[in-house]
């Protein structure tokens, strides 16, 4: 593993970053944003900052729960299933595409603004839900509540980078990290709840106390900073009419590809192609902004480069580890969401425990977070060996053991992604490196769905019609009769069954595949770096 001298790691972001053959890029300050001054870290901030932790909580809750709790949404107002389906996917796309821009947005009309009306109008849009006259209606509503919940996950970054000491900053992040890992997690146990004991109502309702405290924690705890509306003077045009439209069409893409055959749909191929045309002109656009909002001259940066491309790999198995078992035991054994929640609970309450742990871990400077990252990393390869072994008899027990190494692979992973990205990262650049972090984060859940039931759906098929042909083959051999209609239904369900199985072992190796790539990356990309709070080396090293 390559070691830098954190002297100079830790403050390569104030510098020009050098590309391979050591011309300097061309990096412009943005005239209009001048350092901003570090507060006094007090109670009164403390209070802010939870404020902000629990809106981004609050996003998080709204999209997992809602998606966790569709299918009694659909019955209750009686949409079909292909309709439905449109209710999640756009959704997910005006709140991908959002996380983009919203932390401009937040810069100009102040964070504290910006996401107290941000927290209202997703209260405001999910409390409407349920009362939509039409399924018209209720797609809209669902783009704007999609729209205003991208808003507030990039919030949480910024505010923690401007207002955490160094000391701090990593606890911070921990903090960042539950909207990862704790609040997905909590996304069936909720849906079952809401949904077995309360109202399907519930669904949208939930987020409306906790985004009144919310918003009255913001409102007391964060300083009142003046309105920037002169940056709309340098408004990057350009950037969100290819931006927006590129994000949301891939995203789109993705969420129905599986429905609609992928590209043997004409619909699906115009969303990818459209939406990938769109994105490198975003990118290209990006590259020569003056005031950009993706800072692509950041990727000069080893550890931030390392930290993105790790962070859409970890996504997609966080998604992969969450997804796999619900599917199996609802499809083998007929679990509801209140038979799942469990498992999910199992996870997400130690994580409490285990994520400020591992911010102390690397909060200490014997402690180098590519070593974290990499046993991170292998218990989450190991997770997935071991899940490939299943078989049609487990049951929720048999994924506890999983579980388990979850519990400590989880927060591993993410708070190093984090230490890598943020260290050394200035207040003024937070906007840029939160909005490239929480896109890619939200782009890689999209992409991760698509993987898992698009591979799922090929694997399935596959095994279908193996499982079939050596039947058929063994039928004839023997001379068996299935003449029966008894006969044949068990004799599908058999088949069925071990399909699914056989699809689920599958998407683990899928899963165990993409664990190995990012092993491979931890040696050769990120550089060593240190605690925020240290500025030089042990006298050791």
């Amino acid at each position: 593993m390559t070691t830098a001298n954190p002297s100079t790691t830790g403050t390569e972001a104030a510098t020009a970053p050098q590309l391979p053959d050591q011309r300097p890029v061309r990096v412009v300050a943005e005239p209009t944003q001048p350092t901003p001054a570090q507060a006094a870290f007090t109670l009164r901030i403390v209070v802010g900052l939870l404020g902000m932790l629990f809106a981004s909580l609050l996003a998080i809750l709204n999209e997992q729960v809602t998606a966790a709790a569709m299918a009694d949404v659909q019955g209750a107002l009686l949409i079909g299933h292909d309709d439905g389906t449109w209710l999640t996917a756009l959704f997910e796309a005006a709140n991908v595409a959002t996380m983009v821009f919203a932390p401009w947005f937040g810069i100009t009309f102040t964070l504290k603004r910006f996401t107290i009306g941000a927290v209202l109008a997703t209260m405001f849009f999910g409390l409407l839900c349920p009362f939509a006259p039409n399924l018209a209606t209720l797609y809209v509503l669902r783009i704007l509540q999609g729209i205003a919940g991208g808003c507030l996950p990039p919030m949480l970054i910024i505010v923690a980078l401007r207002y955490l000491p160094p000391e701090f900053k990593l606890y911070g992040l921990a903090g960042y990290a539950l909207t990862a890992t704790f609040g997905p997690a909590l996304g069936t146990p909720l849906a079952a709840l809401w949904t077995e004991f309360v109202s399907w109502r519930m669904a949208f309702w939930q987020i409306i106390p906790l985004g009144v405290l919310c918003c009255i924690a913001i409102q007391q705890g964060l300083p009142a900073d003046p309105v920037k509306l002169e940056r709309f003077r340098r408004f990057n045009w350009i950037g969100v009419v290819t931006g927006f439209p590129a994000f949301a069409m891939l995203v789109t893409g993705l969420f129905q590809g599986d429905r609609l055959d992928w590209f043997e749909s004409e619909f699906i191929r115009f969303m990818f192609c459209a939406g990938g045309l769109l994105l490198v002109m975003f990118l290209v656009n990006e590259w020569f902004q003056p005031v950009p909002f993706f800072k692509l001259q950041l990727l000069a940066r080893r550890n931030f480069t390392h930290g993105l491309s790790t962070l859409l790999g970890t996504v997609i198995l966080l998604v992969g580890v969450a997804a796999i078992p619900g599917q199996f035991l609802a499809r083998i054994h007929a679990y509801r969401p209140l038979q799942v929640a469990p498992l999910s609970l199992f996870l997400a309450v130690p994580l409490l425990v285990t994520l400020p742990l591992t911010a102390a871990l690397l909060n200490t400077r014997r402690a180098d977070h590519r070593w974290v990252i990499a046993i991170g990393l292998s218990l989450m390869f190991a997770t997935c060996v071991m899940g490939s072994f299943m078989t049609s008899e487990w049951i929720r027990n048999n994924f506890y053991v999983l579980q388990s190494l979850q519990i400590i692979a989880q927060p591993m992973v993410i708070m190093s992604i984090l230490m890598g990205v943020t260290t050394g990262l200035p207040p003024t650049e937070g906007p840029f490196a939160s909005a490239m972090f929480n896109t890619v984060k939200t782009f890689s859940a999209a992409m991760a769905t698509g993987l898992i039931e698009g591979v799922g759906t090929a694997r399935e098929h596959f095994h279908s019609s193996m499982l079939v042909d050596q039947l058929g083959n063994h039928a004839l051999v023997t001379g068996q009769s299935l003449d029966t209609p008894y006969a044949l239904g068990q004799l599908a369900h058999r088949i069925h069954e071990q399909a699914v199985v056989l699809t689920s072992a599958d998407l683990y190796r899928v899963m165990a595949c993409v664990a190995l790539a990012l092993l491979v990356l931890v040696p050769v990309l990120p550089v060593r770096i240190y605690p925020p709070w240290s500025t030089t080396p042990p006298a050791s090293n």
